[in-house]
């Protein structure tokens, strides 16, 4: 099935992926064509469903520095659908994936200090159809592809 978008299409959806209050103007010159353009790219996006919303992107704290921890869960089949409507409720969890293997559930779960982690962590493994957690640190990240973590001025590559 295709969705027919572009590449342009593309580059316009990471942009606002980085930045969703960039300014019109400022994607235009990044890519090189017409505001108005921009303008009706946007507009067929988000009337198709391809751009369902924008939201929040929190900032980091001051200091830079977060906790993060890598999560995997076997849950009770039953209940996976109330046990991750409950986990949308962490404002900790950045990210919760489904996943096959001996695990059900993977988050990513960030926390400003480590104490803070601790405690989202001890209330994950409590909710109800979780039958079993594992949890790694995170001790450094060495890169990043997400477009969320890219610095501004970044080119898209086209």
């Amino acid at each position: 099935m295709t969705t027919g978008r572009d590449a342009l299409d593309r580059k316009l959806i990471a942009l606002l992926q980085m930045n969703a209050r960039m300014p019109t103007a400022d994607i235009a010159r990044r890519l090189g064509v017409a505001r108005s353009t921009v303008h009706e790219r946007i507009a067929r996006l988000e009337r198709t469903g391809a751009i369902a919303g924008y939201t929040a992107v929190l900032a980091r704290p001051e200091t830079g520095s977060t906790v993060r921890a890598l999560v995997m869960l076997a849950v009770e089949q039953q209940q996976m659908r109330e046990t991750i409507r409950r986990l949308a409720t962490f404002p900790e969890i950045r990210t919760c994936l489904t996943i096959a293997g001996e695990f059900d559930i993977f988050l990513v779960v960030e926390a400003p200090q480590l104490e803070d982690l601790d405690e989202a962590l001890d209330e994950i493994a409590v909710v109800p159809g979780v039958r079993r957690s594992q949890s790694s640190i995170v001790l450094a990240s060495k890169f990043d592809r997400s477009p969320a973590t890219m610095p501004p001025g970044v080119p898209v590559a086209g």
